[in-house]
């Protein structure tokens, strides 16, 4: 099976034992992700199963979609609901349009310093090994981008927020720099990734479904299972296609730069395919020259 499953990732696992558990359930030899989940959050993990793996670095890539629920007036040393309480201010108001109007400063391009609790590597060590041990270290701050934030729900002291944003924003910071901005704290109690590009979580799947539609080859047959598991070609969606005939398709699953000599050809990255349909790999395109970047070897090929 060569294909990316959308996982609703359930809370308290890593999502490393997350892809561990599709691939046991799956009975599959490779699996991997494209973009960790915290163990307290929830939502799409996109699992890549065998020759889908090649694909990973791509799919993170993608603009994600978060749900959170912040408390405000207490602040944890993870920026959590699992930290340790740092700090705990009893009495505040929350107005709903002052937050609103601090909110409107982080959507764009920012500067962010990512959390302790995190796996950026600092001198070979990811600095949640530090945080463990009580050791506070620099971080330099990282652009990111956010292209929008609202404020869903307001139930003080909890302010739930959607936020859409690029790779590498850590909602956590982010949450952290809104209580700061406030004056009072806050940290999330509430984190839900809905979204990864189009793949949705009305989409996916869970390990209990999981489990329950692989008990028999009659399940693999919902329309449930289906729709939460694409092929190569349709998880790549976002790039341009590229039919070749026989002789450029050998040459480029051994490897060797095609030159297409006729149609338009856009720049970058561009998927590959044979007469028949079939995805052969990812090429890098530059008009003309395209370069293999990825070969996909299905079972049939």
């Amino acid at each position: 099976m060569n294909a990316v499953l959308i996982l609703d990732k359930p809370k308290s696992i890593t999502s490393q034992n997350a892809v561990t558990e599709v691939r046991r359930i799956l009975k599959i030899k490779k699996a991997g992700h494209s973009g960790t989940l915290d163990p307290m959050a929830t939502g799409v993990l996109l699992v890549c199963l065998n020759e889908a793996t090649k694909i990973t670095s791509m799919l993170m890539d993608l603009e994600k979609e978060y749900v959170f629920k912040a408390r405000f007036g207490v602040v944890t040393d993870s920026y959590d609901a699992e930290g340790k309480i740092t700090r705990v201010v009893e009495k505040f108001d929350l107005n709903r349009r002052d937050i609103e109007k601090i909110i409107e400063k982080y959507i764009g391009e920012i500067m962010q310093i990512p959390p302790m609790y995190s796996a950026v590597k600092v001198n070979g060590s990811p600095l949640h090994k530090f945080a463990r041990k009580g050791v506070e270290v620099e971080r330099k701050p990282k652009r990111i981008f956010i292209k929008s934030i609202t404020v869903e729900k307001f139930q003080p002291p909890f302010v739930t927020f959607r936020v859409i944003c690029g790779k590498g924003t850590y909602v956590r910071s982010l949450c952290y720099d809104i209580g700061i901005d406030v004056g009072v704290g806050a940290h999330i109690v509430e984190l839900v990734r809905t979204r990864i590009g189009e793949f949705k979580i009305e989409n996916s799947i869970n390990l209990e479904q999981l489990r329950l539609f692989c008990s028999s080859e009659h399940s693999r047959n919902s329309s449930h299972f289906l729709k939460s598991i694409l092929t190569i070609d349709e998880a790549l969606y976002f790039l341009p296609s590229l039919t070749i005939q026989d002789a450029f398709a050998s040459k480029f699953l051994n490897g060797n730069f095609i030159k297409i000599t006729s149609g338009i050809l856009p720049a970058g990255y561009v998927k590959i395919k044979d007469k028949i349909g079939r995805i052969l790999g990812i090429g890098l395109s530059n008009g003309i020259i395209i370069k293999p970047e990825r070969i996909i070897r299905e079972a049939n090929q």
